[in-house]
């Protein structure tokens, strides 16, 4: 409930927003309601130099310093604002477009916000923000597809079998007979049991720091270096001592060439790995006559 509420907000914010660029030109966001060569009373074909003179003429006149009445104290800093647009060649281009294409309101919108703040703006703070907020996304996911991965295995029959017989191993082959200690019993068997399923639940582990895409940004040059030596011993070891690989390697070789996953290789029995491992799968003609064999026993058995 409280997800589907965040998502309408949300999506009325959203609405809002865009129905208020739409409504209003995209000349608003540089001067407001007013044009910026009005305010300081010169035409769009004015060079810089009158642009210049008709600011300090009106700056004369409505400077806070000058003139103490709080109207010509906003005039002043729309005139000041108005200034700074069209001193600069390239924002006064912008604008002039803004003026001959008020249609294009989210492109104009963009390039006035490139120009006012893209350069303010830290690559790095952007990249370090980034880098959290996709974090705490990822964090935050991990956790719920993890939960959600525990409450559907509460819900199997083998879970519950298991729960059974755990409670029965405990309680020395004997059930608790009064309701409420069992209920409290239940409870906390189904929580410990929880914990050796951590590392049952394929496809929703749970979440860890070090996966996290932020932490390992940080470790990139780490994890390339490691990259790099790994690299270059086993070019030194394998391909110019010409040494026999060790079993870790080989079993290695063994999972890249099957195409399994690291989760899934570790299912492997030890009899089949080192069955697999024996064959030398990573030779091209030994996978072959593998997959030769596993297609005629597929066909076999149907």
């Amino acid at each position: 409930m409280a997800a589907a509420a965040a998502i309408r907000w949300c999506a009325v914010v959203s609405a809002v927003i865009l129905f208020s660029l739409l409504i209003s030109p995209s000349t608003a966001i540089y001067c407001d309601e007013d044009d910026c060569y009005d305010l300081l009373g010169v035409t769009q074909s004015a060079n810089a130099s009158e642009i210049k003179k008709a600011y300090y003429k009106l700056s004369l006149k409505h400077h806070p310093d000058k003139n103490p009445d709080p109207e010509s104290k906003k005039l002043f800093v729309k005139i000041a604002n108005a200034y700074e647009i069209l001193k600069d060649e390239d924002t006064r281009a912008q604008y002039d477009y803004a003026i001959e294409h008020p249609e294009e309101v989210f492109y104009n919108t963009a390039r006035y916000y490139q120009a006012y703040y893209g350069h303010k703006t830290d690559t790095r703070a952007v990249l370090i923000g980034l880098l959290l907020v996709l974090s705490a996304f990822q964090y935050l996911n991990q956790w719920t597809r993890y939960n959600q991965a525990i409450e559907m295995v509460k819900k199997t029959p083998a879970y519950k079998n298991k729960l059974r017989a755990l409670e029965l191993e405990r309680s020395g082959g004997t059930t608790n007979r009064k309701k409420s200690n069992k209920q409290m019993n239940n409870r906390k068997l189904e929580e410990d049991f929880s914990k050796e399923l951590d590392l049952q639940i394929k496809g929703a582990e749970m979440p860890s720091v070090w996966e996290l895409v932020g932490v390992r940004f940080v470790l990139l040059p780490y994890t390339i270096g490691k990259l790099l030596l790994w690299s270059g011993c086993w070019f030194w070891r394998y391909k110019v001592k010409k040494a026999p690989y060790s079993w870790e390697d080989a079993s290695y070789l063994t999972q890249r060439s099957l195409g399994a996953s690291l989760d899934a290789w570790r299912t492997v029995d030890d009899a089949t790995k080192e069955d697999l491992v024996y064959r030398r799968l990573w030779e091209k003609p030994n996978l072959e006559s593998y997959m030769s064999e596993m297609r005629k026993e597929s066909k076999r058995r149907r």
